[in-house]
């Protein structure tokens, strides 16, 4: 992901093994990035508002 004075882009996003990728941007300031397996999912949202930041969510099941 690369953020930038209008929004957050995504450069690239390549799974492991056993790993599915999935993307979702509603609006130009903040994009998800879910990477899913078997039995966990990790889950990356960046946003520009109202700063510039990075959240990372982990699921086992």
């Amino acid at each position: 992901m690369r953020y930038g004075s209008r929004g957050v882009c995504l450069i690239s996003a390549i799974p492991g093994r056993g790993f599915k990728t999935s993307t979702s941007q509603t609006a130009a300031d903040s994009l998800t990035v879910t990477f899913t397996g078997a039995d966990h999912r990790s889950t990356m949202t960046a946003t520009i508002t109202p700063s510039a930041k990075a959240t990372v969510r982990e699921a086992s099941f």
